[in-house]
């Protein structure tokens, strides 16, 4: 059963981050009026400095993610494993 909430803690964890992504992308569009810098098709038209911001948010965003589904995920290990087996 561990194994089984490991993995759903790691569904959990991507589930997380591709919303947090989605959010933060349009936080950063309402916020600054441009679209988030990204490299796409190597467009060399962001400043530096925004790139910069936008890569610390971003990083910072994922690990804070990623720290709550690890706890969450031992939590829910811990809490199993202190309940009886039902049969």
């Amino acid at each position: 059963m561990n194994l089984i909430l490991k993995l759903l803690g790691t569904g959990v964890s991507v589930g997380a981050g591709l919303a947090s992504a989605k959010i933060l992308d349009f936080i950063w569009t309402k916020a600054t009026g441009n679209e988030p810098p990204k490299d796409k098709d190597g467009a060399l038209d962001v400043s530096l400095r925004s790139a910069v911001i936008f890569a610390l948010v971003s990083g910072a965003v994922s690990q804070v993610i990623r720290v709550l589904t690890n706890r969450g995920t031992q939590k829910a290990i811990a809490r199993y494993n202190r309940t009886p087996e039902v049969v």
